[in-house]
């Protein structure tokens, strides 16, 4: 049996589901429909396991669509400009 529950981070306001699965007896474990609804994750897509140092296990499905991805990574602080950018390119080639 899986256990859903949909919680609120109060302090950053952000909504995450917490759920709790079993592990068969062959290492396998079903993903609650819920996540794979909200992931749109069908048979056959790859998922990444991601261990930290402190033992938390990320699971990070790799089929994901472009529009999915926006926000994972930092804009950059301000807009750097073509020259800049050459101008950048061209002191780190110097140095090799």
């Amino acid at each position: 049996m899986n256990l859903v529950k949909n919680v609120n981070n109060k302090s950053s306001g952000e909504d995450f589901m917490l759920t709790v699965a079993t592990l068969s007896s062959k290492g396998q474990v079903t993903i609650p429909k819920a996540i794979r609804n909200r992931h749109h994750l069908k048979p056959g897509d790859k998922i990444e396991f991601l261990e930290d140092e402190s033992g938390s296990v990320t699971m990070l499905p790799l089929s994901h669509d472009i529009i999915r991805l926006k926000g994972m990574v930092a804009k950059p602080e301000k807009p750097v400009s073509i020259e800049e950018m050459n101008q950048a390119i061209s002191i780190e080639g110097s140095r090799r």
